[in-house]
């Protein structure tokens, strides 16, 4: 307790560090106040009741949790940074197959400027056509015997569009703000806005248990022990998806003047979940598209019957999102992590994969191994990712069972670790101790 104390303090002793810090504690803080500012013309009290009423085990329950209860609260943030992470999906995969973004890709940062901006045009398109269906989707809303939470006198087209410039405006505003917290701040700021909401939400999904165990609706016994399994499946998959398969790489030894290079045996980490949690969140981004594309035609039956087939807890939705999360694991990990390039760079130093000829047979190789040991890593993913919707079937609330399933313990444990790690970076260039002995806190990045 005393060398975590006296690291604290060590913190605070650098003014750089101190003010990064900082900066990004009042830029969260501004983004929390956004999620609690209503948009105009709705009946608060109403949608407080509605609110209080609401069914979490949905996919709009799901994405409350991811913009911390925003959505819930018709807040002007309450589209969140989804849109954004779905526009840099669409770039991405455009980087993979359209020639245009792969010249992009390769020239450097003027190449990277153009793909950010080009990430923000579509960002307000796909921020657009979702807000479009939350202005939908809360003027369905009503309260039992109260009336709609959009009242009559103000709904019309200047409503709508106001709502949408809002919303829209709102999510440009948090994607600043997290360009903001990364570049002067300390960690990454989209990382933390979704982390943030997601702790937000953790003290309201023990309240909504805990009310239900006192009402006598749960046992606490089978929670306890369901939970407790929860967590022992999810520690056990991070156990896994942490593992490496380590490859040999021989340098021969080189006689430059008087100097012996080379020589000597390391070794290439091929980690068995290179991509960290992003195929979650990609593929969790797209999975709230059928939702907003369902949400404009509320009274069509057909579109009704087949979003029956797109709820949280169906076993479509599961297979359908699953499937995606092991697709965009190897998407990721083939954009983080490119053989081809490892086996150039050993060639240029001298350096061979024993029994394995330099060159393309290594990148073969390397890539070889690469898929098979990806393959468990994105089905422990996609395991992680399912679990909440099945714990839910037990009696467990949903939002209780998402925070401790899917994606949300990875996010907290990720972010934590990445933002730790940074700061462990600064205090170690100035020759503090930091939070371990060794100085090598591990984490990931997103």
């Amino acid at each position: 307790m005393a060398k975590l104390q006296e690291t604290f303090r060590n913190i605070f002793k650098i003014h750089e560090l101190r003010q990064r810090i900082l900066y990004s504690i009042a830029l969260l803080v501004i983004v929390r106040i956004g999620t609690h500012i209503t948009l105009p013309g709705i009946d608060t009290a109403l949608l407080h009741q509605a609110a209080a009423n609401k069914d979490s085990n949905n996919l709009f329950g799901l994405y409350d949790l991811f913009v911390g209860g925003a959505f819930s609260n018709a807040a002007v943030l309450a589209l969140g940074i989804m849109p954004y992470i779905s526009s840099s999906i669409i770039l991405q995969i455009a980087g993979a197959v359209i020639p245009y973004f792969q010249k992009l890709q390769r020239e450097g940062e003027e190449g990277r400027k153009k793909l950010n901006q080009l990430t923000r045009y579509g960002t307000v398109v796909i921020s657009a056509f979702q807000a479009w269906g939350v202005t939908i989707h809360l003027m369905n809303m009503n309260v039992p015997g109260a009336g709609p939470i959009v009242p009559e006198a103000v709904r019309g087209i200047l409503w709508t569009l106001s709502s949408v410039t809002i919303l829209v405006a709102g999510t440009m505003f948090i994607m600043w703000m997290g360009e903001q917290i990364t570049e002067k701040g300390i960690g990454n700021g989209i990382s933390l806005i979704i982390f943030i909401g997601i702790i937000n939400r953790f003290p309201f999904a023990l309240l909504d248990e805990y009310r239900l165990i006192t009402s006598g609706q749960r046992n606490i016994v089978i929670e306890v022990v369901i939970i407790a399994l929860m967590v022992l499946i999810i520690a056990g998959v991070v156990l896994v998806t942490q593992g490496t398969r380590r490859i040999p790489v021989q340098y021969a030894k080189r006689v430059v003047g008087r100097k012996v290079y080379g020589g000597v045996t390391q070794y290439i980490p091929l980690r068995v979940n290179t991509a960290g949690v992003m195929p979650i969140i990609f593929a969790q981004s797209i999975m709230f598209i059928p939702s907003t594309l369902f949400s404009f035609f509320p009274d069509n039956e057909f579109i009704a019957n087949v979003a029956q087939y797109f709820t949280y807890q169906s076993l479509t939705y599961s297979f359908i999102y699953a499937l995606m999360i092991i697709f965009f694991t190897y998407f990721y990990t083939a954009i983080a992590f490119n053989p081809q390039d490892v086996a150039e760079n050993m060639k240029k130093q001298g350096g061979f994969i024993p029994g394995i000829r330099p060159g393309k047979q290594t990148a073969d190789f390397i890539d070889n191994i690469l898929t098979k040991i990806t393959l468990p890593g994105s089905v422990f993913l996609a395991i992680i990712a399912i679990l909440p919707a099945f714990i839910s079937k037990f009696g467990v609330s949903g939002s209780f069972a998402s925070f401790f399933g899917g994606t949300s313990l990875l996010i907290i444990v990720g972010v934590a670790l990445d933002t730790l790690q940074q700061i462990e970076s600064h205090l170690l260039m100035r020759h503090y101790d930091g939070f371990m002995k060794s100085g090598k806190l591990k984490g990931r990045r997103f």
